[in-house]
This record gives C-alpha cells, structure tokens and sequence, in this order.
C-alpha cells in the first residue's frame, strides 16, 4: 500500500487500494479513510483498513468493521506505537490493536 509521503518511482509501484477476501470475509484496505469512495456495506465488504491518521481506532457502522491498526514505527504526535490483527473465524471478523512496548532513549 502507498502512503502519502511515498514519493518516487519506486512508490508509482504501489496500489492505492487493495480487495482482499479471507475465509469468505470481504476486506477493503486503503491508506486514508477520508479518501473512501464507495459504501462499503453495499459492496459487500465486512471491514474496511486504514492507517493514515496513526490512531488506533475500531468501530462498527452499518455492519463494517472500521479499522486503523495505529503505527508501528517512531513514536509519532505521542500516540501509543500499536500493530493490529484481524481475527477470523467462523464467517465473523474482529479486530485487536495491541500496543507495543517502547524503551525510551
């Protein structure tokens, strides 16, 4: 996936979007959510991933998981350093931010 501050040739390489599907569930990942442009329960997607605002973030509307794993690089506008990870089983999605341990310097 691209970000916005990937820049050059070798970010052209990258996809603004991507579908994937995981056991049945339908999952729609872009970079920023503001940039969403289609409805996502009436295209069939489950959860819809985005990362460009860093916040680790869930929410459930009209049936769609909204879900920002927050970042796992430097440290950035004092925001927990986060990774997230979908859960899926049985037909049903559910997402889980986990923070990461940080050692200051």
């Amino acid at each position: 996936m691209r970000g916005n501050i990937d820049k050059g040739a070798w970010a052209r390489k990258l996809r603004e979007n991507e579908v994937l599907a995981v056991a049945g569930i339908c999952i729609y990942v872009l970079h920023d959510l503001t940039q969403l442009d289609l409805k996502p329960n009436a295209a069939g997607f489950a959860v819809v991933v985005s990362g460009h605002s860093h916040v680790p973030k869930q929410e459930t509307r009209a049936g769609v998981l909204y879900f920002n794993p927050g970042s796992a690089g430097p440290r950035r506008f004092k925001l927990p350093v986060t990774v997230g990870k979908l859960l899926v089983a049985e037909g049903s999605v559910q997402g889980e931010i986990l923070t990461l341990l940080t050692t200051s310097r």
